[in-house]
């Protein structure tokens, strides 16, 4: 189900803003958004600035003209994909992300921008809002409640993938540049944030109608779970345990009971979904990537000249082919997530490309008329990337009480929600009997979220990465060493160049040059 009312604001506010900001150094983003002197802070200017701080949402298959999906550029450093495409220098920045190997030069800038990017736009939203001029104060304590929550989201995505980054909260004057802070510290930040964003009273548990699309208190409740369970900060884990409870026992979500089908088109923002971006089959073109709406990463990830005899799905550039262990960890019969996850295509229906194992990603693949003409259609497919999934609240509360230790809340079983899950895996049927042990709840979490962009950071926070990401895969093109300091990409080398000579110069993540 396609929201187009929300996007149509962001249509009528932010074009004037995104033309003239977006291509600038991610620090001066900000600039163009600023209200003229004197101006008042109406409702129609402040939801024109909380809509810009949405957009970057759509942004991110495409960055800066770079090819950095977050879905996928984290699926890349797990152990369920790998790079392919045309050769191992198709996008050998990628190939060296997927062997721990970037550098300075290659790191991920399309990422570091459009995230500073939402960062920028969401403070413009929060310097502004206490100064609106005839607006509801219940409604002005939303939208400050959805800019914390926005600018935590886009925050703790920099904090994974760079650890100690530069942080601001206000405009910046002219070199644009911020102090960089240690990660425990940019942690501290994004707690603060959540704090906001998560009182009770400021965001409706769950959105609907004209405001599907927006975050909610419960999309906070789980991006707060997120960040501290990536932390290991064990002194909140009884405090998002109980979060857990709070959106299982709110009735507002459930289990789709169709695992495969949830990823259609007619079946977003359905509901097991507590967040998702709405991406519409227009306006990105090759000539710039910060406009429009729609997504690439269904063209990426899908193979090559595909014939699909159902006519359902389309090919695309074989980027991502899913590793057969990955394949193989649906080992149970009758598991519904494993064809909900993955296509497996005969090498006649395709054209093979680099590290080809005959598996592709299923959720967000392309699929036949979901990026009509006219338009630069690789880039805009509709497929909504599912941010936060019920199934995810199920199972962040079963390893908290399982492996964590933590008690049972609000009359919520562990045991029960994590029967439910299976039990839809399982298509109704009565599921294999599984105990819950930290192995085969890690194992749960695998099947589950393949290809949304979770294991790769699920390996690091259990510390199971050096084991399972350290390989010799000689075969497929995949030899590969990886430390615990690797989790953290490299600063890129061009944002550490424009911050020489000022008071806050960057300083380089350790041990990469």
């Amino acid at each position: 189900m396609k929201k187009y009312t929300y996007i149509l604001i962001i249509v009528v506010f932010v074009g004037s803003i995104l033309a003239s900001s977006c291509g600038d150094d991610f620090l001066t983003s900000s600039s163009s958004q600023k209200r003229a002197s004197g101006e008042a802070v109406t409702e129609t200017i402040l939801t024109s600035f909380l809509t810009s701080a949405y957009q970057p949402l759509l942004f991110d298959s495409y960055a800066a003209n770079n090819y950095n999906s977050i879905v996928l550029m984290s699926d890349l450093r797990s152990d369920d994909m790998y790079k392919g495409g045309g050769s191992a220098d198709d996008q050998l920045s990628l190939y060296q992300l997927s062997l721990y190997t970037t550098s300075p030069t290659t790191s991920l800038i399309g990422l570091w921008t459009i995230y500073y990017s939402g960062l920028a736009r969401c403070n413009n939203v929060l310097m502004n809002a206490d100064e609106a001029v005839g607006v509801d104060p219940a409604k002005v304590e939303q939208y400050k409640a959805e800019a914390y929550f926005l600018r935590a989201y886009y925050t703790h995505l920099l904090w994974k993938l760079f650890g100690n980054i530069p942080y601001f909260t206000e405009h910046l004057a002219e070199p644009f540049v911020a102090p960089q802070y240690s990660a425990d510290e940019v942690y501290a930040f994004i707690m603060a944030d959540l704090t906001q964003a998560c009182a009770e009273g400021k965001m409706a548990m769950r959105t609907s109608g004209a405001d599907l699309g927006r975050a909610s208190r419960a999309a906070a409740l789980m991006l707060k779970a997120r960040v501290v369970m990536y932390q290991k900060d064990q002194s909140r884990y009884d405090e998002i345990t109980n979060d857990m409870a709070t959106i299982i026992q709110s009735g507002q979500y459930d289990l789709f009971p169709d695992f495969a089908a949830m990823w259609d088109d007619e079946n977003e923002f359905c509901i097991e979904s507590i967040f998702e971006s709405n991406q519409l089959p227009e306006g990105k073109t090759w000539s710039s990537a910060w406009q429009g709406y729609g997504t690439n990463l269904p063209a990426f990830i899908s193979p090559d000249g595909l014939q699909d005899p159902n006519g359902v799905f389309k090919g695309g550039w074989g980027f991502g082919p899913v590793r057969p262990a990955a394949y193989a960890a649906y080992s149970e019969p009758g598991d519904t997530r494993r064809e909900g996850s993955i296509n497996a295509w005969p090498d006649n229906s395709y054209t093979p490309r680099f590290q080809n194992t005959g598996l592709f990603a299923r959720k967000y693949a392309a699929r036949v008329n979901y990026n009509p003409p006219p338009g630069d259609q690789d880039l805009n497919y509709t497929n909504n990337l599912r941010i936060f999934r019920y199934a995810e609240t199920l199972l962040n509360y079963v390893e908290l009480v399982k492996m964590h230790g933590q008690g049972e809340k609000q009359g919520v079983s562990a045991d029960q929600m994590l029967l439910k899950l299976r039990s839809r895996a399982f298509a109704g049927a009565t599921a294999p009997a599984l105990t819950a042990t930290a192995d085969n709840i890690k194992l749960e979490r695998r099947r589950e979220f393949l290809g949304e962009g979770m294991r790769f950071w699920d390996l690091i926070r259990w510390g199971d990465a050096e084991r399972l990401l350290t390989e010799n895969d000689q075969a497929n093109n995949s030899t590969r060493t990886f430390a615990d300091w690797k989790k953290y990409l490299p600063i890129p080398q061009s944002e550490i160049d424009k911050a020489k000579g000022t008071a806050y110069e960057l300083k380089q993540n350790p041990n990469w040059q």
